[in-house]
């Protein structure tokens, strides 16, 4: 998906701030021991990780071959759907991607084009929001926020 800056950071401000989710079913299966290549696929590395509270964690991948970053969130104890998001973001070109939802084990995959650029990328389990900001690009230092709302 392409989306424009303005659309994307309004979409997870929206979310960070009110906590807005679609209601859908959830695509995403509650097999134990998933892992970011399972939900991204099996040519993208783990390059950067953060938790989300105790619940989960948020994973940034990478794709050496397409230049591809994938994020997923992925939950510690999979079981009853709630609230869950994965969403990254290049701001140098102002392309995203983000999966908002109730889901039993993980959110995501989310993919965006990435190769040289910094990215922003983050995810939500419940009430629980982590967001990187200027990740992975080199000499810069990432900004990481985790909050309850």
């Amino acid at each position: 998906m392409r989306f424009n800056r303005s659309a994307l950071m309004a979409g997870a401000f929206a979310a960070l701030m009110v906590g807005a989710t679609t209601a859908m079913a959830a695509p995403a299966s509650a097999a134990a021991n998933t892992t970011p290549q399972k939900v991204c696929g099996s040519a993208y590395k783990t390059v950067n990780s953060a938790p989300v509270g105790s619940l989960g964690t948020v994973y940034l991948t990478y794709n050496s071959s397409n230049g591809k970053n994938c994020v997923t969130t992925i939950r510690n104890s999979p079981g009853t759907a709630v609230d869950m998001a994965a969403w990254v973001y290049v701001s140098d070109t102002g392309l995203g991607d983000d999966d908002y939802g109730r889901y039993t084990s993980y959110a995501g995959p989310t993919y965006v084009y990435g190769k040289g650029h910094c990215v922003d990328w983050g995810g939500q389990i419940k009430n629980v929001y982590t967001q990187v900001s200027g990740s992975n690009c080199g000499a810069f230092k990432e900004q990481r926020v985790t909050f309850t709302r």
